[in-house]
This record gives structure tokens, sequence and C-alpha cells, in this order.
């Protein structure tokens, strides 16, 4: 076995965090900011000076602007926002540069920014297009800003993703399918299903505590998930990763370096980061987020450097959700290790219950495997 892979590549992905939004939604436990928005133009210098702490651009093969609500800044603070990331992080040819936004908080003349910077798609957080289920969730866009939406971004931009939820309590078969049929009339490039998961000290979560909510049961999220793959898939869809669907040649590229567990820049209020071996995890606080940046301090909450072998085993891991699977050869080439010597009995275990299949070239879930993907990567592991 060998020992590790100790060359590190330079990173050719970056995340962004754009923290404001308009308000807080119940599911959400993201770093994000409700109510500061006189601390918007603050927060932009503050991103601009950790930036620049990069000391000369790097480019990138992938860039990615989430939240929060990006596309909550005004068009001045979108377009000097995406003027300050594009300079010290330059897209390369044949780019992907994706940016996240709220339906309700997308207009034609913010579409027109992004497209001058160069945006190649826009993931829409549509959820559902039921209003009862969007009430549930505190979403604050109607479902009609969807379909606008979409309609303005392609205008300029040529991909749209939508992220649609699962598991709401009171959501239905039925209502499920319609807002998966829905979400396909718009014909999107890519389609996110996320199962939802109640953080702790959500007001969701605070409300099935008490009583005032109730959550679906296994089974029943089971079948709606089951049914989301069989839908998308007969639409064309080719499910890729757990969660994610893509058209032919339409996949996240910049998801499947995280997926891949290959490393990536990170910037902003709570972005996390993967340089030379090394993660990093950025404040939560927007005060001290901009105090530092401006200050000319590190920005960094929490860091920690894996031994080989943890590294390994995170990465078969993160590798194991995606549909493709674990390649052998690349995986050995990327991580030092030898796939069979670090988890080749459970791998054969999991092959007998019908959860992984093996081909000898590489390892991957089966159908029933990802129903149950968490359990199978704490066995493997």
């Amino acid at each position: 076995m060998l020992q590790g892979n100790e060359q590190w590549p330079t990173p050719r992905a970056a995340y962004v965090h754009v923290p404001f939004c308009a308000h807080r939604c119940s599911y959400c436990d993201f770093a994000i900011a409700v109510g500061r928005d006189e601390l918007m133009d603050r927060y932009l210098d503050a991103l601009a000076a950790e930036l620049a702490t990069l000391g000369e651009p790097q480019p990138v093969q992938t860039l990615f602007i989430g939240g929060g609500t990006p596309t909550y800044l005004g068009a001045s603070q979108l377009r000097q926002l995406l003027r300050d990331v594009t300079r010290w992080l330059p897209c390369e040819p044949g780019h992907e540069f994706s940016i996240e936004a709220n339906p309700g908080t997308l207009d034609s003349e913010k579409v027109a920014v992004l497209a001058d910077f160069g945006v190649t798609r826009v993931s829409l957080g549509a959820q559902s297009f039921q209003p009862p289920l969007l009430q549930v969730l505190e979403r604050d866009h109607a479902p009609d800003d969807v379909p606008r939406a979409v309609e303005a971004i392609r205008q300029r931009i040529p991909e749209v993703a939508l992220d649609l939820i699962f598991g709401v309590p009171g959501q239905s078969l039925a209502a499920w399918d319609a807002d998966l049929h829905r979400a396909l009339a718009l014909a999107p490039d890519h389609v996110s299903t996320y199962g939802l998961t109640y953080e702790k000290g959500t007001p969701l979560w605070k409300r099935r505590q008490r009583g005032a909510i109730t959550s679906l049961d296994e089974e029943a999220e089971l079948a709606l998930y089951a049914h989301a793959i069989d839908t998308l898939e007969a639409a064309g869809f080719k499910h890729y990763e757990i969660s994610n669907f893509a058209r032919p040649g339409r996949r996240s590229r910049h998801n499947q370096v995280y997926w891949a567990n290959e490393p990536y820049y990170g910037f902003g209020m709570g972005a996390a980061r993967y340089v030379a071996d090394r993660r990093e995890l950025n404040t939560r606080d927007l005060g001290t987020y901009i105090r530092k940046a401006l200050a000319g301090e590190a920005t960094t909450f929490q860091a920690e450097a894996l031994p080989p072998e943890e590294r390994a085993r995170e990465t078969m891991a993160m590798q194991l959700r995606r549909c493709d699977g674990i390649v052998r050869q690349a995986f050995r080439a990327q991580t030092g290790f030898d796939l069979d010597s670090l988890a080749g009995p459970a791998i054969a275990r999991h092959v007998d219950l019908g959860l992984l299949e093996d081909d000898g070239e590489r390892v991957r879930l089966t159908r029933r495997g990802k129903y149950v993907a968490d359990a199978v990567v704490t066995g493997l592991l």
C-alpha cells in the first residue's frame, strides 16, 4: 500500500458566499444574515479584502456563488461582487460559472449583470409549486415567480437548474408528482431533489418538537424519492448523484469537485475551503467576518489537516455519493491507497446485501443502496 499522495494540486474550483436574505426559511441552518442589509456594502468590501489574500489572480474552471441569496443584492452591488470575484478568480475558457437565486429576487436587470460577467448557470430555489408547502417551508416566493425567473434567465444565460424539496409535512405523492411535472414543464437542464432535514434549532425543528407539525415517516419519504428517480429518468435526466439529476452534458461540474473530494477555494462568511490538504471554515458571525477581513486578519474559525488514511476514507465516502461510484484506479491515483485494502471486506458484505455492485473496476450503490446511502457509507467506514 502506498503511503498517501503528498502532491497537492492547485484548486481549480472556488465557492463565494453571500449571506444576505430577506428572511430565514423555516428549515434553514446555513450561514445567513437577515435584517442586516445596512452591512451589505461593508460585507462586499470585506469579501474583496479576503479575495485579495490570494496575492495574485487564481484562474478557475468552476466558480459558484451561493448563499444566502446572492440575488438579494441590488444590481449595482451584484455588479461590484462579480467584478471583485472575477478579478481574483478569473474563469478559464470553457468554464462553468454558477449562482444561486431566489425566484422572487431575480429580474431582467440582475440577469443582465450576471450575463455580462460570464455566469453560465443559475440555480433557482423553487422547492415546491404548492402554496401550502411553501408556507410550511416559509419560503417568500410564489409559485408563479419560478417560470417568470426561468424566462428572464433564458434571455441571457444558457443553463437553468431547479431545486426541489420532498418530505415536507403534509406532502402527498400526488403533490410531489405535480411539483416534478411543473418543474419538467420548464425544461430545466438540471434538477436537485433534497429530502427535508430538521436541523436542530431551526424554526421547523422547534415546531416538530412541540407537536405543531408531524414529519413524514421513512416509508412515505422513500416513496417520494423513488418517484423522483423514476419520473426524472423517464424524462431523460441522468441520476448522477444521490440528490442530483441532469440532462446529458449538464451535470454540475462544480459540485462534482466536492463529491470527488478534490481541492477548492472558499471565500466569505461561513465559507469552507480545501487547499493543500487543509480544510478550513470561516467564521459564521457577520460582524466578526467583516471586522477581521477589513483588518487583514485571518477569517478562519476552524481548521484541520487529516492524516493520509483518513483523507482516503473521506474520499471513499464522498465518491460513493456519485452514481458512477468509486473507480479503483482513479482512487489509488488520487489518494495513494488501495480501495480494497481500506474496505475490501465491507464492500463484499454490502455487495452480498444487494446495496453495492462491484464490477472489478468500480464500486457503486445499487438502487436499493441509494435509499440507505448514509448507512452504507457508515458501514464502509
